[in-house]
């Protein structure tokens, strides 16, 4: 495998403006593009908007969901990353030809779609259907991998995305700045926002500390560290919705270290160049080859009954 040059991005984007977002995603993909960057991925839902959805209605939720690739926005998609010779990650709601709804992440070149992952843990809204495979596919001789926001917490899916061939796992999110039983979890006040110009240190220190970034340190490099993997996080910033959003979209190498990490209030990427030698270099090459299945295999595959409690959201 040869180097390659990846670029995380991340943006205020509008509930259920796919025009608007769609233009945001066209004008950082052709500034990572002239760059140099061969991929630029963006955060779940980049096109439609996500916290919204949690008040949508079956029929309301239908509406802004497309059919993937056929749709309107896959496709301008598509001719954006070919406008710009870029691949481009970005986030949907999907309908199937059922009218089943998913939650969509696909990756496009200027050919068409390369990849669709279906999001595994979803939850902002009941009519929205849990996936039921993992996502595997080639970039530029890289194998790589999509796990969509909850889907990481559980580290299962991280682990088996790794043991399917994944060097590469991108990992869109809109997460941070939520309620739970975490002790210093909690919203962030808008209002910090419409003042952040004025007053960017208290924003920041709200951003940056447990309700933010304290808490995503806490787990986000040890999935890079454990699977000597590249982990690509990408994150809005700004409202979604009535949601506040700190951003800190990054890339994280297999040593669970930092490559590069969006600090901007504005719309905005950051770029790293990823080194195979890395892969083997890092510890997790050699305790994934330690393992012993044959300890856990029937442990870790036992009856389980899935149960997905998110505590911010209260039904």
């Amino acid at each position: 495998m040869n180097p390659i040059k990846i670029s995380t991005a991340q943006f205020e984007n509008k509930s259920g403006d796919k025009a608007y977002n769609l233009s945001v995603i066209d004008k950082l993909a052709g500034q990572a593009a002239a760059e140099g960057s061969q991929v630029i991925t963006f955060h779940e839902c980049s096109i439609t908007g996500y916290t919204f959805a949690r008040k949508l209605s079956e029929a309301e939720l239908l509406a802004i969901s497309e059919r993937i690739p056929e749709g309107d926005s896959v496709q301008e998609l598509i001719a954006i990353a070919k406008k710009h010779n870029i691949v481009i990650l970005a986030g949907l709601f999907e309908k199937d030809e059922s009218d089943r709804i998913y939650k969509g992440y696909v990756c496009v070149n200027g050919d068409g779609l390369i990849a669709k992952y279906r999001k595994l843990h979803p939850f902002i809204n009941p009519n929205i259907l849990p996936g039921n495979e993992y996502c595997v596919f080639d970039l530029f001789g890289w194998k790589c991998g999509i796990l969509i926001c909850y889907d990481n917490n559980i580290i299962e899916n991280v682990r088996a995305t790794k043991l399917l061939g994944a060097d590469i796992v991108f990992m869109p999110h809109v997460t941070m700045c939520t309620p739970s039983t975490r002790p210093g979890a909690g919203f962030v006040d808008p209002k910090l926002w419409e003042n952040r110009h004025k007053d960017p240190t208290s924003l920041r220190l709200e951003f940056d500390g447990m309700k933010g970034r304290d808490w995503l340190m806490k787990w986000l490099p040890a999935r890079a560290y454990d699977n000597a993997i590249y982990a690509i996080f990408s994150n809005p910033i700004g409202m979604d919705d009535d949601q506040l959003k700190n951003g800190c979209s990054m890339i994280i190498d297999p040593f669970g270290d930092i490559l590069a990490e969006c600090r901007s209030f504005e719309d905005s990427f950051v770029t790293a160049t990823l080194y195979p030698q890395k892969l083997t270099d890092a510890g997790g090459s050699r305790y994934i080859k330690a393992r012993r299945p044959e300890l856990y295999k029937d442990i870790i595959g036992q009856s389980h009954q899935a149960e997905q409690k998110v505590a911010w959201l209260k039904s």
